[in-house]
């Protein structure tokens, strides 16, 4: 009685898979398989699995799925009206993966071919939308994600997941994790990146600050403030890149501890949490103002997976981290709090990874590595502002330093109330 049950879900999905891409199919006019016929290909490769294994010859599906396929082929020959596009292509290709996936589910692995068929049926649907952005693309874009995929499928799985030394502050180091958190950094500004590449010319300051802020705050902020000294850009419309782009990056830094270390996520929130809700009332101010003033600006940010840059962060990463553990055992925590200090002048995102990193090991508490990530964003507000005022003026200077005072307030009361 089970596999009797087993097999009529196994059909069952089958059907309903073959229904669901079977119907995005239907709105062709000029396809060979809809509705019943994709529902059909899908049963029969969950019949022909079942006979495959009673008759215990493989070779039954393989000839069944020929026929499929060669049955769809001929269709579309015989008939010149469905050559004007690649849409028959597009089928016969759906159709035998439909057959596929019924076999899939025929045997046992019901899930993955219900979950495969749903992402069928958004690629097949989202049709338009594919080929736009596939248009938009330029080829300096996918070669930012071509080094992305160096960096993650090729460079990472090489190197060894083991400390550099036994003890020390290099036992803190480990070659795989280091550039873990490379891979990490680089996926999130990448995907920033080129989102931001593709909404060029027709974004909106919300958008440019945001992404921007993904992407590097200290970037944004940079071009936003020259900018606006520059007269390309209204004093209030560049505020509201600045001030949104640096409470993006207090974003950033709460979904990157969501992603290394999402144990340490509650303390981490509770001290970053209340300098990003004070950040929202300047920036809604300046934003009201800025009404109006059209589009972002359009500056060239450096490419996030860029090998030069990814290798730059790895270094710094790993020399905090090496830096931070000797700390620890040979001063103590407020020697953390001092690297911490330093190293957010320029750089948010080294000193977080590391702290993370002595956090998930044991050897420093969160609410230390808390105090430590609240004291290196207060060092980088301090030292945006300075230089806002060198890049922008002092009318720009002025309202980054008055945009940013209720956060800076914010956490440096959670380091003061850590620190004690």
């Amino acid at each position: 009685m089970p596999t009797d049950l087993q097999s009529t879900l196994a059909l069952l999905t089958s059907a309903g898979i073959g229904l669901l891409v079977g119907l995005e199919r239907e709105r062709n006019p000029l396809t060979k398989a809809g509705l019943r016929t994709f529902a059909l290909i899908a049963v029969l490769g969950c019949l022909s699995t079942n006979v495959a294994a009673a008759v215990d010859g493989a070779w039954v599906v393989a000839v069944a799925m020929l026929v499929v396929g060669a049955a769809l082929t001929a269709a579309y020959v015989v008939d010149p009206a469905t050559r004007v596009d690649d849409s028959g292509t597009t089928t016969i290709v759906a159709a035998l993966i439909v057959f596929a996936l019924g076999s899939l589910a025929a045997g046992g692995q019901r899930q993955l071919a219900v979950a495969a068929g749903v992402s069928v049926t958004l690629i097949l649907h989202f049709k338009a939308e594919l080929e736009g952005f596939s248009h938009k693309l330029t080829s300096r874009d996918l070669r930012s994600m071509l080094r992305f995929a160096v960096l993650s499928a090729v460079i990472l799985p090489l190197l060894p997941d083991r400390p550099l030394a036994p003890s020390g502050p290099l036992a803190a180091v480990s070659p795989y994790n280091v550039w873990l958190m490379v891979v990490v950094i680089s996926g999130v500004g990448l995907a920033a990146y080129v989102t931001w590449r593709l909404t060029l010319g027709r974004h909106g300051l919300v958008v440019t600050g945001f992404l921007g802020g993904l992407v590097s705050s200290t970037a944004t902020t940079l071009v936003a403030a020259r900018h606006a000294r520059q007269g390309i850009a209204s004093p209030h419309a560049a505020l509201t890149v600045i001030l949104l782009a640096n409470a993006t990056m207090l974003v950033r830094v709460i979904l990157v501890v969501a992603v290394v270390a999402p144990a340490a996520l509650p303390a981490i929130t509770a001290v970053i949490g209340p300098a990003l809700a004070l950040a929202l009332p300047a920036l809604v101010v300046r934003w009201r103002g800025a009404a109006g003033a059209g589009s972002g600006d359009d500056g060239n940010y450096r490419n996030p997976a860029d090998l030069a840059t990814a290798v730059g962060f790895g270094a710094a990463y790993a020399a905090v981290l090496a830096l931070a553990a000797w700390l620890e055992t040979f001063v103590g925590t407020r020697g953390i709090y001092g690297l911490a200090a330093v190293s957010g002048l320029t750089d948010v995102d080294a000193v977080t990874l590391s702290v993370l990193r002595l956090s998930s090991t044991g050897a420093l508490p969160v609410s230390a590595a808390a105090t430590a990530i609240a004291l290196a964003l207060a060092a980088n507000l301090v030292a945006k502002s300075v230089l806002v005022y060198a890049a922008g003026g002092r009318t720009v200077g002025h309202g980054a330093a008055v945009g940013f005072t209720l956060p800076l307030a914010a956490l440096v009361a959670k380091v003061v109330a850590g620190a004690l």
